[in-house]
């Protein structure tokens, strides 16, 4: 992957808000407060179960899944949120599986997008999205805090991903609750789970953290349970052949 890739992203993000309607707020979809969950479920990792059909990385990974079924799935085997990919150009994802599938769980939803602008937060909003991602790497600091501040406002929880020490400070600022370590360097690609641990070092009591990419077996879980609240899980759930049995030994007891 050449080192265009977030800046090739964004810049196709920007004509696809460009074309974007502004949509009417409505009524916000009810269930847990995800970082609550979090607080209080601190005896074993928690699973963000992600639908996720192909990305840039890998190209195709289930294109022909069922996301509905998926995400049930995902669910009955004890996922505490479902994220719902939601770009179609580079994630093969789509506005309307996140719709089903928050019309179809009871549990929280993440909108997994890169989000620049205030449509994209109601849109997902209106689609039943609870929660929100902001990556620090893909806004400036002030535009950052405004996002963060709008979604606040009409009652979404934030993700916000980082990727380096520089990014983690700059969440740490923001006030952040929910705080993402990204293991995937977003320039090379390669995913490393030590990004989680060096970065837990700077870690802090108030906020939830939650490590993403590269978790295929309970082992890989463990080297970063110590220091997270939550795994962020795509792959190896799209391509697992007994899902139940991939979440559970997945779900590492922090004990």
């Amino acid at each position: 992957m050449n080192q265009t890739f977030l800046p090739r992203i964004l810049k196709e993000k920007e004509q696809e808000v460009a074309q974007l309607a502004l949509e009417d707020i409505k009524p916000l979809r009810q269930t847990y407060s995800f970082y609550e969950f979090l607080q209080t479920h601190q005896d074993r990792v928690q699973i963000i179960a992600e639908v996720k059909k192909a990305s840039p990385s890998l190209g195709d990974i289930n294109p022909d899944v069922d996301v509905l079924a998926q995400a049930k799935s995902y669910e009955t085997a004890g996922a505490s949120m479902i994220s719902v990919l939601t770009d179609p150009q580079f994630f093969k994802g789509d506005i309307n599986y996140l719709r089903q599938i928050s019309k179809t769980v009871g549990i929280p939803t993440l909108a997994k997008d890169f989000i620049i602008d205030e449509k994209q937060i109601i849109r997902s909003r209106n689609a039943g999205a609870t929660v929100i991602l902001l990556i620090v790497a893909a806004l400036a600091e002030e535009r950052l805090k405004e996002l963060y501040a709008f979604a606040n406002k009409l009652g979404l929880e934030v993700l916000v991903e980082t990727h380096n020490a520089k990014e983690l400070a700059i969440a740490h600022r923001l006030g952040a609750k929910i705080i993402g370590v990204n293991n995937r360097d977003l320039v090379s690609f390669k995913v490393s789970l030590e990004t989680t641990q060096v970065l837990a070092d700077h870690f802090k009591t108030a906020p939830v953290y939650v490590s993403e990419s590269g978790f295929f077996t309970g082992q890989d879980v463990e080297q970063v349970a110590p220091y997270v609240n939550a795994v962020l899980v795509g792959t190896a759930l799209m391509t697992s052949n007994n899902l139940s049995a991939k979440v559970k030994e997945l779900q590492v007891d922090k004990g």
